[in-house]
């Protein structure tokens, strides 16, 4: 009897067992099944990264689904189109020509010259001024290309194909003002004379000591810290920072006026407002191709220190000459004054109680005007 009870007892665990087991081995994930998904999931991860750090293609102007072209252009060395507008006398009977390099965010159409300087002041001196799209903004082609010195090529370019004769006068201002040291390092002897007007400083310059370049990076927002080292240390990924959502970015491309001093928001005050080119057209192409790809030129790795140029006019037969605003927040005044060190040939002239804005004051640019032509 015993024995009848453990074979039965016997064959019910047995039969329980089998049960376990089949399942047990029915609800088994298939060898290997854990990698695969996690091969999956990482190329997920990589493709959307792929997309996210990707830019969106220009809308060419001119194109099927690109703006209108709404102003002269000439034909580059390279096929692409450079957008321009002159101001002024007729350059036929023009004393004094001058190209004039627009900064971030702007456009041909935001030419210091033609919207501040006094128009009687341009006809008594016989002034033509002409500006231009740089590459990406406006109505000129992007240059996938662009580098410091493509932009000095394109200004003798346009030079030459207005007929402007064999030197000219080049003035920039902020960010334009910067790369218009290309202009001195590339093509010097083709000026007449040069300004800068609160030029944009690459902290990576390096001339520059350690211990200033820090300090004034300190001082900045962290968010421009950010956008500054992404645009200099990893230039690929800087559409991404600039569009996503979970960090700031640039406080200058977002247009905030915490970047503005005291003396700028009083400039501002008095501004009329920007007309319709001045506010649609700099990003119209896209901002990968204007505002992006100008922080990783400006910002990035140079193929030249501008604290190294030699003196483009050594008989006094031009000046080079530096504005810059004491309390500007855009531009540091402290590397200002360490690059007018390093460059005695420069005619700096600093501002006291000036933003970055000062060249918009009441009277500035004609003041600036007459310096440049030593008039």
């Amino acid at each position: 009897m015993a024995a009848g009870v453990t074979r039965k007892i016997s064959a019910a665990s047995a039969r329980s067992h089998t049960r376990k087991a089949k399942s047990s081995s029915s609800s088994a994930l298939p060898k290997g099944i854990f990698k695969k998904v996690l091969l999956v999931f990482f190329s997920g991860v990589l493709a959307w990264a792929y997309q996210a750090t990707r830019p969106p293609p220009p809308k060419i102007c001119g194109s099927p689904d690109g703006p209108p072209v709404t102003s002269p252009r000439i034909k580059l060395r390279d096929g692409r189109h450079l957008s321009y507008l002159e101001y002024g006398v007729p350059k036929e009977t023009a004393k004094y020509k001058i190209i004039y390099v627009h900064g971030f965010d702007n456009c041909k159409h935001h030419n210091l010259f033609a919207t501040a300087a006094s128009p009687a002041l341009i006809e008594d001196l016989k002034v033509y001024t002409v500006s231009f799209d740089r590459p990406g903004y406006g109505e000129s082609d992007p240059d996938p290309n662009r580098t410091p010195k493509s932009l000095a090529l394109d200004i003798e370019e346009l030079a030459d194909q207005l007929g402007l004769g064999s030197k000219f006068y080049v003035v920039g201002m902020s960010m334009g003002g910067e790369l218009v040291w290309s202009c001195l390092k590339y093509i010097p002897h083709r000026l007449a004379g040069v300004g800068l007007i609160a030029p944009v400083v690459n902290h990576w310059w390096p001339s520059f000591p350690l211990n200033i370049s820090n300090e004034v990076y300190s001082e900045m927002f962290k968010q421009d810290q950010w956008c500054l080292r992404v645009a200099h240390h990893l230039p690929w990924l800087t559409h991404w920072w600039n569009t996503q959502k979970w960090f700031p970015s640039s406080s200058v491309a977002s247009q905030s006026l915490a970047m503005f001093s005291p003396p700028d928001m009083e400039v501002l005050s008095k501004f009329n407002g920007e007309t319709e080119a001045q506010k649609t057209q700099p990003r119209q192409q896209g901002e990968y191709e204007s505002l992006h790809r100008d922080l990783v030129i400006a910002f990035g790795k140079w193929e030249f220190d501008p604290m190294e140029l030699e003196n483009p006019f050594p008989n006094n037969e031009g000046s080079v000459h530096v504005w810059q605003g004491d309390d500007d927040r855009f531009t540091p005044v402290k590397l200002q004054r360490y690059i007018a060190q390093r460059l005695p040939w420069i005619k700096y002239h600093e501002l006291t109680n000036a933003g970055h804005l000062f060249a918009f004051a009441d009277g500035m640019a004609d003041t600036i005007l007459k310096t440049l032509l030593g008039v």
